[in-house]
């Protein structure tokens, strides 16, 4: 029949090796997409307990969030920012570069000069560091007039003006003015704006002034304790262009001025909410509080700077592992972009609903940074909303895990794959070769008219495995037919033999009758044909029990019979069969009861018997023991004389096996004796062994049988001690 070629061994486990591939990485990707989730969740609610943190700190603090002192709405509002180093007074804005992009435009002119344009213009910008407030004011002016030195009046050039309240209160007005580009002088002055009020120059506010193309530029500084509680103020930049008469063409402020011309509210920021917040900032996050009018109070950390992470220079393993990413690639990309990212709001959202008493924490889209947590919490005075937190933070370092995860695995489950795949060809490779080898091994015991040339495999014959054991059960298999096949080659002649002499005996018997001349002779003639006759009968008897004892078993009734009585009347035939050898019955005297078939136990005695006749030294005893342990009945048969090969000892209850070195009765021995024993006492649920014994050296045959379930009596009087087994030594002497 012909068989249909299927895949191959080795290509069944590249498959599954395949499998694997896939496997793996599906299940990372899960498990990485729910730590994903986990993981922005957690950074959700720790910005959110952050934000609720900071506002604890501030709940109650009414006095951080003073309102200003007009209402801000309408006007431009500027914020003095945090500085990390302070700013040197000289003019230039280079070192303005981190906030110079905050400035703010006051007048309604451009920043380039038009001999059409009504008001001056000029930007603004405030930084604070360490306890001082730094600005810089860049002027439009197409005519500088600096102030004439004999002159007292301080309002009869070019020059900034500053309104404050200090702490008490009281309104302060400072005037900055310059007698030419360079170092520039502070006066208070009056509440006209005219002359100095305190008889010299107020040395704490330093400023520069630097011409432009523009126009100029100021420079300077003011203590933060001028300031106040409030800590606001006002600037204003006067324009004079007639340096005859000197007269105030306009004013361009931060603060009204007779309601001339618009101006715009520069607020600065807190800088005890800063302080109180400043220790709470983390790399790549950003903290501000905001007012209940939205106003930024405090701000600090920015979200968009976390750094970036250096790289080495690759190596022999690094040029490896970029070889393995590009291959790659195309995989973890295609995982990460099945990443879903959250759905986005909007941060003014946010923000209201924290100004309106409730806390909130949802994701915001950057155009720049992607998703971003934002974080809001109300600041609570008794019942009422004073402003709040606001923390933002990105999730690139979330996302950043995310994607040197998703490398990892990638890379990962190349090259397991990859190692895997080798270890399993090899595998595959190696298994198929001892396969293929067992199997050409197997196929050529037999020849090509089906004989077997070999009793043994060598091929894995050794081996620990289950091809090892396969190797083993085919060799035995092997070697049991080599028996048997010598078995049957060994048949035609030995029955040959054996039935020609009884043959030849019965034909001369029965040749002497026809020519017997007396009565004496034609009974001796006769006798010995009757012999011939039974031998013939023997040897057919021997036959049948080797073909047929276990088809004949199974439909036998088994009955509840003294095993003791059977064995010790069985023991007494032998005494009268076989007079001149020495049998010894040792053991229990009480009743044994059994579920057998006794004709089969006699069967299996028999068999016993015979071979202790036959490897029994003719003085020596032959010992039948009966013993009970528990609820199993064991006897046995013991005899002295030669012992068994060890080589032998795994096969003697199998079928036709002999190791009789001769045949000194001219008996026909067919090898079955213990193989008839091993069939009725396993059919009988019990079991048969076989053992060596010494001192002197013999052989000692058991038998074990499980007990019937009914109760015993007693068949004679039990002896004390009975039930203990003695010594082989006494029992056979």
């Amino acid at each position: 029949m012909a068989v249909k070629q299927g895949p191959r061994l080795g290509t069944k486990l590249f498959i599954l090796t395949s499998f694997i591939l896939v496997i793996i990485p599906w299940f990372s990707y899960l498990y990485l997409a729910e730590m994903e989730g986990v993981l922005l969740e957690s950074q959700r609610n720790a910005q959110l307990l952050t934000a609720r943190g900071v506002a604890t700190l501030l709940n109650g603090r009414s006095d951080l969030f003073d309102e200003l002192p007009i209402n801000p709405d309408g006007y431009e509002q500027l914020y003095a920012y945090p500085l990390e180093k302070p700013i040197r007074i000289d003019g230039n804005d280079a070192d303005w570069e981190d906030i110079l992009d905050y400035n703010v435009g006051f007048g309604s002119s451009s920043i380039a000069p038009s001999p059409d344009r009504a008001l001056n213009q000029f930007y603004l910008v405030l930084g604070e560091h360490n306890g001082q407030v730094y600005a810089l004011v860049q002027v439009v002016d197409d005519r500088i007039v600096f102030r004439n030195k004999s002159i007292l009046r301080l309002d009869l050039s070019d020059h900034i003006r500053l309104t404050f309240k200090d702490g008490t209160g009281q309104t302060h007005k400072v005037v900055i003015t310059a007698t030419e580009p360079g170092v520039t002088t502070a006066y208070e002055v009056d509440d006209r704006w005219r002359y100095d009020v305190n008889g010299a120059a107020e040395n704490r506010i330093p400023g520069v002034l630097v011409t432009t193309e523009a126009g100029y530029a100021v420079e300077f500084r003011v203590p933060l304790e001028f300031l106040g509680e409030n800590r606001n103020f006002g600037l204003a930049v006067v324009d004079v262009d007639n340096e005859d008469n000197r007269a105030i063409e306009s004013i361009t402020g931060t603060l009204p001025s007779g309601g001339i011309e618009a101006f715009g509210l520069v607020l600065l920021k807190s800088p005890e909410i800063l302080r109180i917040i400043e220790g709470l900032g983390y790399s790549g996050a950003n903290i501000q509080v905001i007012d209940v009018n939205g106003r930024i109070r405090a701000e600090i950390g920015s979200y968009e700077d976390i750094g970036e992470t250096p790289i080495a220079e690759p190596g022999a393993l690094g040029q490896v592992a970029r070889w393995l990413e590009f291959v790659v690639n195309p995989f973890y990309l295609l995982l990460e972009s099945s990443l879903s990212n959250p759905n986005s709001s909007q941060e003014e959202q946010i923000i209201k609903q924290a100004l309106g008493g409730e806390p909130r924490v949802d994701y915001v889209q950057s155009p720049t940074d992607g998703p971003v947590i934002v974080a809001a919490h109300p600041i609570i005075d008794q019942s009422s909303v004073m402003g709040s937190v606001v923390l933002k933070q990105t999730t690139d370092r979330i996302s950043e895990i995310r994607r040197e995860a998703l490398r990892t695995i990638v890379n990962f489950s190349l090259a397991f794959f990859l190692l895997f795949a080798g270890i399993i060809l090899t595998f595959s490779a190696r298994l198929t070769r001892r396969i293929r080898k067992l199997g050409n091994e197997t196929a050529n015991v037999l020849d090509a008219r089906g004989r077997l040339t070999s009793s043994r495999l060598k091929t894995e014959i050794e081996a620990s495995d289950e091809i090892g054991d396969l190797a083993r059960s085919i060799s035995g298999m092997l070697s049991r037919m080599h028996q048997h096949n010598q078995f049957l080659e060994n048949m035609p002649r030995t029955l040959r033999h054996e039935i020609n002499n009884p043959l030849n005996t019965l034909s001369t018997s029965l040749h002497n009758l026809a020519d017997a001349e007396s009565a004496e002779m034609r009974v001796r003639y006769l006798e010995s044909a009757k012999r011939g006759l039974n031998r013939i009968g023997l040897i057919v008897q021997n036959l049948a029990d080797a073909a047929n004892l276990e088809d004949a078993l199974i439909g036998e009734d088994l009955e509840l019979i003294d095993l003791t009585a059977l064995i010790q009347s069985y023991l007494n035939n032998c005494k009268v069969v076989h007079p001149k050898r020495n049998f010894i019955y040792q053991g229990s005297s009480v009743a044994i009861p059994v579920m057998v078939s006794d004709f089969r136990i006699e069967q299996l005695l028999d068999k016993l018997i015979d071979n202790a006749l036959d490897f029994a030294d003719i003085d020596a005893p032959i010992v039948l023991s009966l013993y009970q342990e528990g609820r199993v009945a064991e006897f046995s048969i013991t005899n002295t004389g030669p012992q068994i090969p060890s080589e032998m000892m795994d096969a003697v209850f199998d079928s036709m096996i002999s190791i009789r070195p001769g045949n000194p009765d001219n008996r026909l021995h067919f090898g079955m004796g213990l193989h008839v024993v091993r069939v009725i006492s396993e059919h009988h649920g019990g079991s048969v062994n076989i053992q060596n014994v010494t001192q002197p050296d013999g052989v000692r045959v058991t038998v074990r049988l499980p007990m019937a379930d009914e109760p015993r009596s007693p068949a004679e009087p039990q002896d004390p001690g009975s039930s203990e087994r003695p010594p082989p030594r006494e029992v056979i002497n």
